[in-house]
């Protein structure tokens, strides 16, 4: 397959998703780790930033949620709620010089973590664009199955939605089954109850949420297009299959690709590249590295002329 041309840098938007640890904050209020992170954001240049563990940011007055909006360069910035479960909100960070907000949802029904999700308009564009930053929950495969469900509200007919963050379970498509754990040499056993189902009567990896994603039943669209997937099986690039979390930890096995984003059918054929970073500083700041997508920006503006749903 014939790799696409590089594009100029006036026709790229650039979606990030990142996990970063507790948001890069020490249990003793180190914020090393924060500061790097902010580094390599800077570096990555986001138009949309999709966060996930904005640990405590909604403390005295959002002070984290400015400070980082400021490290981006003066991104508007959206926080959902924390919840009495955990302290680890999600938020969305949206570049002025291309988005203009128009609503923000909250979807707090069954989540575990609320769902941030302004609508924005893209500048030269005629449709409006659904963003969203979830965390699927870490511990309950049902609720997870359930938070699925729920976004895919983001995706009905005429919407132009893109979402990502931490999906806590496994892709479906049967390009990656083999890439699934191995459960028998997982050492944590509470991370195999967390992260398997029954079917059949055999435990086996939870692959639900992605298949209430992006799974295609009966030769129909699916409500989202996984990225990752789009771009190693479409655009030829296989590297976009690449492993996420944990970079820590070793008694959950390897690697898996559990931090995905997701976009409606009539924006996927904007995307350009998919790519998990890894590097030296990402090792050091986070168990998560960050998913950049990139589209074209004109292809993106050509296909929100068709979206027609705004909001849920």
């Amino acid at each position: 397959m014939t790799k696409p041309e590089p594009l100029p840098d006036n026709d790229i938007f650039r979606v990030v998703s990142w996990n970063i640890e507790h948001n890069g904050i020490g249990r003793d209020g180190a914020d090393e780790r924060w500061h790097l992170a902010m580094d390599v954001l800077a570096a990555l240049r986001p138009h949309v930033l999709l966060r996930q563990e904005l640990t405590r940011a909604d403390m005295y007055g959002g002070r984290a949620v400015w400070a980082e909006a400021a490290r981006l360069g003066g991104h508007t910035a959206f926080l959902a709620k924390a919840t009495p479960e955990s302290a680890n909100p999600t938020g969305v960070y949206t570049d002025p010089a291309l988005l203009v907000p128009t609503e923000y949802y909250e979807h707090s029904t069954g989540m575990w973590h609320p769902v941030c999700n302004p609508v924005v308009k893209l500048k030269g564009a005629r449709g409006k664009l659904s963003i969203a930053s979830f965390h699927l929950c870490s511990f309950d495969p049902g609720r997870r199955a359930n938070e699925a469900k729920r976004l895919t509200t983001l995706g009905k007919p005429g919407m132009a939605a893109i979402i990502g963050g931490d999906c806590n379970s496994y892709p479906h498509t049967a390009v990656e089954v083999q890439s699934l754990p191995d459960w028998g040499s997982v050492e944590d056993r509470s991370h195999f109850e967390h992260r398997t189902i029954d079917r059949n009567g055999e435990r086996v990896s939870d692959t639900e949420p992605d298949r209430i994603l992006s799974g295609i039943h009966d030769d129909r669209p699916p409500v989202f297009v996984e990225l990752g997937h789009y771009a190693a099986t479409c655009l030829g690039q296989p590297s976009a299959l690449a492993p996420t979390a944990s970079l820590w930890r070793k008694d959950q096995g390897e690697r898996h690709r559990i931090d995905r984003i997701y976009a409606t059918p009539q924006i996927v054929g904007a995307l350009t590249k998919l790519e998990v970073v890894v590097n030296d500083e990402i090792l050091e700041v986070s168990d998560h590295p960050p998913v950049v997508a990139t589209f074209s920006l004109a292809a993106l503006r050509r296909a929100l002329s068709t979206a027609t749903v705004t909001a849920v």
